[in-house]
């Protein structure tokens, strides 16, 4: 039954379903739009001179492989802590990944634009860098909130030409962009792709992103197997969405005796309704923006208030894959709170000379917990989704303001 499981992980049903999670879009002109993008996906993974491209920038402009690094510092706390450093890609963060993926599919397509949503601004810069690599206009759309909050990135999208659609709807975070983006695609399916930023949205994007993210979890393996012998005890990411957890533990699946640990944002305290993200945590079972998933809500079944210190993991719901793999037990998800993961972006910065984004901060948090209770030979391997650069200011905002 658990291999039946993992194997729907991997690949969807024909309805686009992870188990009971993920879904097609029921609105027809958007689910013709969303058929051509599938169809289009699903020639060019078996695209030889797709895959050479693809092959080509990820070396070339990416700069991967991005290498796995020994924290030897943090690791005398216990076990030993190990990070993926997706954080040294051009862009700074995994986002690239998948972004040049998806442009170069639009490319393929004959679209002129590409539209999408951004949370702290990482999947905006990687699209808006593809799309002048590549040739084609971008628009982004971000909620005011994290407009003010992560205003480096705004800066970077802006030099890099993209049109900004400031979202100032609800919160003005993540959930409100995705809406104000959708609705922009809708006016635009003949001529324009969307780019979901993460393991989310409707089929195909799940399956799509999952895919162009894999390269990480692939490299890692290979990589851990090679410079340290065996494999890590514990593979960690944080979640969101999803996409970065999801890219490291593609390739770990299949082993057994590697935990999966996702690290969902507690905010302000998973007992503060609101002032939390722990979607797979205290989430329920239902459909948001297009696909079945666990996600916060209130009462009546409405998205419920979030909250996170990480702009990136400011969403209410959660990846399908995510979902089936808890429900599986292949995985697990525990959380960090604000406080913890401002405390892990100051020790990395200060102990290894590494500023980590404050989303990948959280799962530094969990580890350095971790890596504590486990003791010494055990080893950690933590996906250091993205650097820190577009988060000094707010948190040195925010240390000043513990001083006052």
């Amino acid at each position: 039954m658990i291999q039946e499981q993992l194997n729907a992980l991997v690949c969807p049903d024909s309805d686009g379903l992870f188990g009971r999670y993920g879904g097609k879009i029921g609105h027809p002109e958007l689910a013709r739009a969303l058929a051509e993008i599938e169809t289009g996906f699903r020639k060019i993974v078996c695209d030889a001179d797709f895959i050479a491209q693809m092959q080509r920038l990820r070396t070339t402009y990416v700069g991967r492989p991005s290498p796995i690094y020994h924290a030897r510092t943090l690791s005398e706390r216990g076990a030993d802590i190990y990070l993926k450093r997706e954080d040294l890609n051009h862009t700074g963060a995994h986002k690239i990944n998948h972004c040049i993926g998806e442009v170069l599919l639009a490319k393929k397509l004959g679209k002129k634009k590409v539209i999408a949503e951004t949370g702290a601004g990482q999947h905006g810069v990687a699209l808006a860098t593809a799309s002048a690599l590549l040739g084609l206009k971008c628009e982004i759309h971000m909620g005011v909130a994290d407009m003010a909050k992560e205003h480096p990135n705004v800066s970077r999208m802006k030099i890099l030409g993209a049109e900004i659609v400031p979202v100032s709807a609800g919160a003005g975070t993540l959930k409100e962009a995705v809406d104000s983006a959708f609705a922009s695609y809708m006016a635009q399916l003949d001529d324009s792709m969307f780019a979901v930023g993460s393991v989310v949205g409707p089929a195909p994007y799940p399956e799509m992103v999952a895919y162009f993210q894999s390269i990480v979890g692939h490299e890692a393996r290979e990589q851990f197997q090679t410079a340290y012998g065996g494999l890590p005890d514990e593979v960690v990411a944080c979640v969101g969405g999803g996409s970065n957890a999801l890219g490291l533990f593609n390739a770990f699946i299949d082993d057994k005796d590697v935990a999966l640990v996702g690290v969902e944002p507690a905010g302000e305290g998973l007992d503060k309704p609101g002032r939390h993200a722990a979607t797979l945590t205290l989430g329920k079972f239902g459909h948001i923006q297009g696909f079945n998933c666990y996600y916060l809500q209130e009462a009546d079944g409405t998205p419920a208030a979030v909250h996170s210190i990480a702009s990136g993991l400011d969403y209410p719901g959660v990846g399908p894959q995510h979902c089936h793999l808890k429900d599986s037990g292949r995985a697990r998800y525990e959380t960090a709170t604000d406080a913890e993961c401002l405390d892990a972006f100051m020790v990395l910065s200060r102990e290894e000379g590494i500023i980590p984004a404050l989303e990948s901060s959280h799962a530094v948090a969990y580890a350095l917990r971790r890596a504590a209770e486990l003791g010494p030979g055990r080893r950690l391997l933590v996906n250091l989704s993205g650097r820190g650069d577009k988060d000094i200011d707010f948190v040195l905002e925010r240390l000043a303001q513990q001083t006052d």
